[in-house]
């Protein structure tokens, strides 16, 4: 494990029984906050829980396929994280577009206080997935998206609670709606991180 987070060429590359068990937990994490998430999000009308919904199934169906490659080549791992990139960049676009189509409906607030105690709850699971993760977060391109992928829920929850607040005190959608396009430019900003190491390693 020496080689995590030194300057050395070789990269991390996730064989190692400690990131695997790691892994595995923070899959039951957020398969969990997935199905708690989406359906407070639907109950509340807010789409900044939706979108965080969203992430949450993405990140466990992309975990699942970290931990499928790991010990492969450096070119089957770093496809994977391309993949992983593309699907983000895709979440991405599904939240703009959902969040265009809601500007325009503007059918009435969400329910602000179960924003704030689902982001809370969401929130703490994810921190929980960033202390597991945060050894890992200088490894090859299929590492480290993990890591930033749990680095963005935890900031996008913090998010949902600052919009819940925005929510309850202006009495609009208005907040909800403008943390579901940061969050979407989050997905994007980090999606081209994760494309760009996966498109460097697959050409070694």
């Amino acid at each position: 494990m020496s080689g995590i987070g030194c300057q050395c060429e070789e990269k991390f590359d996730g064989v190692s029984g400690e990131f695997k068990r790691a892994l595995w937990l923070v899959i039951a994490i957020n398969a969990t906050m997935f199905g708690v998430e989406i359906a407070a999000g639907v109950l509340s009308g807010s789409k900044a829980l939706q979108a965080d919904a969203l992430d949450f199934l993405g990140d466990t169906a992309t975990y699942g396929l970290s931990l499928y490659v790991i010990g492969m080549s450096l070119r089957a791992r770093a496809t994977a994280a391309l993949i992983k990139g593309i699907s983000l960049a895709a979440m991405g676009a599904w939240v703009l577009g959902s969040t265009v189509h809601q500007l325009v409906v503007l059918d009435g607030p969400p329910q602000a206080q179960v924003m704030g105690v689902v982001g809370f709850l969401a929130l703490a699971a994810n921190l929980a997935s960033v202390l597991l993760l945060r050894r890992f977060k200088d490894g090859d391109a299929n590492v480290r998206s993990v890591w930033l992928c749990s680095r963005n829920d935890a900031i996008g929850n913090i998010a949902v609670m600052l919009a819940a607040l925005g929510v309850w005190y202006s009495g609009t959608a208005w907040p909800d709606l403008i943390v579901a396009i940061l969050m979407a430019g989050l997905f994007f900003w980090s999606a081209v991180q994760i494309i760009h190491q996966a498109v460097n390693e697959r050409r070694k």
